[in-house]
């Protein structure tokens, strides 16, 4: 009988394959310290959605930053996909066959996969990016929006306790048409007070384009397609103000934006999300820098 263990859970071919093979588009080691990190989620957001805004020019902000990557969603709905996220389990390559074709800008040192990162990857300590950055000496903030980030119930204080500082308020809710606004509004008047000397970890869950969408389009009644596009047209106009008093404030920042699933609106008799279906699985995803100085773009950027 063999009684020969295998030392890890994954496959050893895998971690040859993550450490050998991975060409990564960033060195996250020369972005933790250095940079602020925003990790801005575009709740619900369908990639194809996206890429239409994107070829009408009806996302010019978002367009400056280069084109949007088609991803599988870490999972069908927000609870799943945001704890696959905030481990480090981004949304990955849509034609991946295999973790090891996954890129890891952050990478868990404490499950089983082995001890080495992935070429750019930040190895962090702890059970989620934000404490692992955290000990980094990022100051770690949460800008709630959907009902899961709701601290005024039990599992709404879930998420946001992962953050040194969270924050959720009634205007923020999907229902309100002027939720991204409110954030962006909320998020400047914070960086007012901030310590220039502390690099922040800015978490933002925008949920403008979650259910219900139908007020962004004039005389719509009901969500479809059209509205759910119509709302990303108009968190664009704000991650415009954003972006920019980051700039003038910060100085520089590195950008994660992503859906964490899609939405189904009638297709082959699904409805909502919380289900497998292809336009629930894709999302939309780009990394991209707002603005570097003192550290050279040819060191971060492969």
């Amino acid at each position: 009988m063999d009684e020969r263990k295998p030392s890890n859970e994954v496959p050893s071919r895998l971690f040859l394959d993550m450490h050998t093979e991975q060409n990564p588009s960033v060195d996250m080691e020369q972005i933790v310290g250095k940079q602020d990190i925003l990790f801005i989620c575009l709740d619900t957001l369908r990639y194809d959605a996206a890429a239409a805004e994107e070829k009408a020019q009806g996302t010019p902000v978002l367009n400056q930053f280069g084109p949007w990557e088609k991803r599988q969603a870490p999972g069908n709905f927000t609870y799943p996909s945001h704890h696959a996220m905030f481990a480090g389990f981004l949304p990955c390559r849509f034609d991946a066959k295999s973790l090891a074709e996954r890129e890891m800008l952050f990478f868990p040192k404490s499950i089983g996969m082995g001890n080495q990162a992935p070429k750019g990857a930040f190895a962090y300590e702890g059970s989620t990016i934000m404490e692992g950055l955290l000990k980094a000496g990022y100051d770690t903030w949460c800008v709630g929006g959907v009902s899961f980030f709701d601290k005024r119930s039990d599992l709404g204080k879930v998420f946001p306790g992962y953050f040194e500082k969270s924050y959720w308020k009634p205007s923020f809710a999907c229902t309100v048409k002027e939720s991204p606004k409110n954030q962006v509004d909320f998020i400047l008047k914070k960086l007012e007070k901030a310590e220039e000397s502390k690099r922040i970890f800015l978490y933002l869950n925008v949920d403008a384009i979650h259910y219900p969408n139908y007020f962004y389009l004039d005389g719509a009644r009901e969500d479809s397609l059209l509205t759910h596009r119509a709302a990303l047209r108009y968190v664009d106009k704000e991650l415009g103000r954003l972006f920019q008093v980051w700039r003038e404030r910060r100085d520089n920042g590195f950008v994660i934006c992503c859906s964490d699933h899609g939405t189904c609106y009638g297709e082959d008799g699904c409805l909502f999300h919380g289900i497998n279906h292809p336009v629930v699985n894709v999302v939309p995803y780009k990394h991209f820098f707002i603005r570097k100085r003192g550290i050279d773009e040819a060191d971060i950027s492969r």
